[in-house]
């Protein structure tokens, strides 16, 4: 009896100090995030050269990923492939009951909405955050961030601000990017693989495409970027425990990311749309 209380307690006092610990941890990461945003204009005002460095960087890649143009190409194959798969399944679907003319209609408000924001943001997640935290988790475990501060260069606005706005700024052409190509591509398997009327697919697309859902879904994408390079420059920066902890640092944050993602996707639609939707299609 005397055994069974001591291992309550002592699986009670585990989890409590489990719990403080975590409401420390995410403490940390709040009071991070916010030192980081503060920071931007004195990153813009200071580190200007490193800032459109890290644009370059972050939209074409350096080295050998240049040859292949880097988050570039990341997202335009991963929208292109998915506007098609819409496109297919869309037009599979309709049919079965005989209204597969709307399918221009499924890619205007499936793409915009849902599809296009999503993708986009699990690419991000992939791509730049992951190397964003490979190179801070680098940098932390080669004790170049503590080099960084001893030479009076405050550490968070050169390596986080600094990256928080060149991935701010290179999500408008990526995202315009991946929109034309999702967009394409539901055209070019509806009209070319099905055989549906070009005139057909554009007068439904164009009707149902809403210049202000395209709008809101940039909003939607640079809040996602917004978080999603928080996100990783917080786990890159405070990576411990050599290579080994780099890796597991790149590991949570994308697993940390891509739950975000779908979580701003979530909350924004739901804010922006509403439980209905705002959609009334009638014949």
């Amino acid at each position: 009896m005397v055994l069974a209380e001591t291992t309550r307690f002592r699986r009670t006092r585990e989890a409590v100090l489990r719990g403080r610990e975590g409401w420390s941890r995410a403490g940390d990461q709040a009071l991070f995030y916010w030192d980081s945003v503060i920071a931007i204009p004195r990153a813009l005002q200071h580190y200007k050269k490193e800032t459109l460095r890290l644009i370059a960087e972050i939209s074409m890649g350096t080295g050998a990923l240049a040859m292949i143009g880097g988050t570039v190409v990341v997202v335009g194959f991963l929208t292109l492939f998915t506007g098609g798969t819409i496109a297919v399944q869309g037009y599979s679907s309709l049919s079965n009951i005989g209204v597969e003319a709307l399918t221009g209609f499924f890619s205007a408000f499936i793409n915009v909405r849902i599809a296009v924001p999503v993708i986009a943001g699990i690419a991000l997640a992939a791509t730049i955050g992951a190397g964003a935290t490979a190179q801070l988790g680098a940098m932390r475990v080669s004790e170049e961030i503590d080099a960084l501060e001893v030479m009076a260069i405050h550490s968070i606005p050169y390596l986080v601000s600094t990256r928080i706005v060149a991935g701010l700024v290179a999500i408008i052409p990526l995202y315009a990017l991946a929109s034309l190509a999702s967009f394409l591509a539901s055209r070019f398997a509806t009209v070319f693989l099905y055989g549906q009327s070009p005139g057909v697919y554009d007068h439904y697309f164009n009707t149902f495409l809403i210049p202000s859902d395209v709008l809101w879904s940039f909003v939607q994408a640079i809040c996602m970027a917004v978080a999603v390079m928080m996100i990783h420059t917080y786990y890159g920066y405070n990576a411990s425990g050599g290579p080994v902890g780099v890796g597991v640092a790149v590991g949570n944050a994308v697993r940390s990311s891509l739950v975000v993602v779908v979580l701003i996707t979530l909350l924004t639609s739901l804010a922006i749309y509403g439980a209905d939707g705002k959609f009334n299609l009638a014949g």
